[in-house]
């Protein structure tokens, strides 16, 4: 991993080790390769009440030049959360996460405040339109697949 990208990534591990905000938790980041994190939605959203959801971000050497990919991961007692840009099979829709909503700026901590907020003001118990499709035929990575983002109300 190039230098950079090393330095950013421990400077942030550091600074998550030392607090993160309500309702996330640094599940492992054993490198500066693959990180997982737990994110809860602190408000009483029904749709998200007592559910905690886990996410991977996989760091390139060009991080933070470069957005994380960023997934939600099911295991036995992690579900992947449901909304009209998440994809039943982890993949989220999200401008932040691409090449041209991204920011250096934007962090591990940052991604997922969005991505809190992004669950707490959803009112839809539904999958974005095409997920069967989708799910059963994309073959990219996330960072690979060219989304249109054309709602921003969910």
């Amino acid at each position: 991993m190039a230098n950079f990208a090393s330095k950013r990534l421990a400077k942030e591990l550091s600074k998550i080790n030392n607090s993160l905000p309500p309702g996330i938790e640094l599940v492992s980041a054993d490198n500066f390769e693959e990180w997982l994190l737990d994110i809860k939605v602190l408000d009483e959203n029904p749709l998200y009440k007592n559910e905690t959801y886990r996410l991977k971000f996989k760091f390139s050497s060009s991080y933070p030049i470069e957005p994380p990919e960023v997934t939600f991961v099911k295991t036995t007692d992690r579900p992947i959360p449901i909304h009209p840009h998440i994809y039943s099979n982890g993949i989220i829709c999200l401008d932040l996460l691409g090449q041209q909503g991204w920011s250096p700026v934007q962090n591990v901590e940052s991604v997922c405040m969005s991505l809190q907020s992004m669950l707490t003001g959803n009112t839809k118990n539904e999958r974005p339109p095409g997920d069967e499709e989708f799910v059963r035929g994309n073959r990219l990575r996330p960072r690979d697949i060219d989304f249109y983002y054309h709602d921003n109300t969910v």
